[in-house]
């Protein structure tokens, strides 16, 4: 079975055969057979060279590059295999056509807004005083339909994210007072957590994504730009409610990670390196957790879910189906 691998230790990544060889600064040596790796993540200083680059080419084997201070720097793309000129100029006209685009751009918001009332129910049914904010976001969530234009519903998404990020205060058993999402950058500990994780699951769409024939560059809820892979973004915003923002709910609730794991004289923008750790270990673990899946009668993991995602959203381009309805939780 293929696997994410998480490099924490400064060393070198170098081919061996057809093997990856892992030499750390301390000598230690780790050998990786090439048909178990799915993507790397690179967390700290890592010397490479053109022969393992083209071995990873070669498998189609994306490198995930992050920051001093655990933040996603950039990715290595192996060369897209899976093309389709078709599926390119659908992709093209859906974002072209202003109401073609709408229409999936409302799509991703009601989902990720739906998701969002799922968190605040589901928390609200073990004693937190949530019930407020739940109504904000109905609210908030009856105007999607009423929205004429990318930028309005934006507007309306930005909303429902102030009322949901109010809400932490009383979710989250910490003494962190949590008041807004600061990104650029994070002012707490909160802030640098939800951007560790979110970067996290943005890498893990891009990786679905790429074994598909999307082009992850043209997107429709975030505007595309040449720095980012937007649609990636687009499709995230439907699953960082179920994955991150309850893996943070949990960690935080549980004492697993506490002010204690972020470097306070930096303002809570650097992850300790074990901290960073044991939160993407809880990040696998959940990809991993398995569901029954209505459609398909069948036990499906929640990385899985993303992929079906992303198939479903082809399927519509083509027009293989009428409507493209965003991944809601039902549990």
């Amino acid at each position: 079975m293929k696997q994410s691998y998480y490099l924490y230790k400064s060393g070198r990544l170098q081919r061996k055969d057809n093997t990856l060889e892992i030499i750390y600064k301390d000598s230690t040596k780790k050998v990786i057979p090439i048909e178990r790796v799915e993507d790397i993540y690179v967390m700290t200083e890592f010397d490479f060279n053109t022969a393992l680059l083209n071995l990873l080419a070669q498998y189609g084997i994306k490198i995930h590059f992050f920051n001093y201070y655990g933040f996603y720097a950039g990715t290595y793309y192996p060369k897209e295999t899976l093309v389709s000129g078709k599926l390119l100029i659908k992709q093209v006209e859906h974002y072209i056509d202003a109401n073609k685009r709408l229409k999936i751009a409302k799509s991703f918001i009601d989902a990720a807004s739906y998701n969002i009332h799922r968190n605040l129910v589901y928390y609200k049914n073990r004693g937190k005083n949530v019930e407020e904010n739940i109504k904000e976001i109905d609210y908030y969530r009856s105007q999607i339909i009423k929205c004429n234009s990318v930028n309005e519903l934006m507007g309306i998404e930005g909303d429902i994210r102030k009322v949901y990020y109010k809400s932490w205060n009383n979710i989250i058993n910490q003494d962190i007072n949590f008041e807004k999402r600061v990104k650029n950058p994070p002012d707490n500990a909160i802030n640098s957590l939800i951007s560790y994780v979110n970067t996290i699951i943005y890498t893990r769409v891009l990786s679905e994504i790429y074994k598909t024939q999307l082009n992850p560059t043209i997107s429709y809820l975030h505007e595309p730009s040449e720095r980012r892979y937007s649609l990636c973004l687009d499709i995230a915003e439907i699953f960082k409610p179920l994955i991150c923002d309850r893996l943070i709910f949990s960690m935080l609730n549980k004492n697993q990670i506490t002010e204690k794991d972020f470097e306070k004289d930096l303002n809570f923008l650097y992850i300790k390196d074990k901290a960073r750790r044991e939160i993407t270990i809880e990040i696998d673990k959940r990809l991993q957790t398995t569901i029954k899946h209505k459609k398909l009668d069948r036990d499906v993991s929640y990385e899985y879910l993303m992929r079906l995602e992303v198939y479903k959203l082809i399927n519509y381009l083509l027009g293989d189906e009428e409507n493209y309805e965003g991944f809601k939780m039902w549990w």
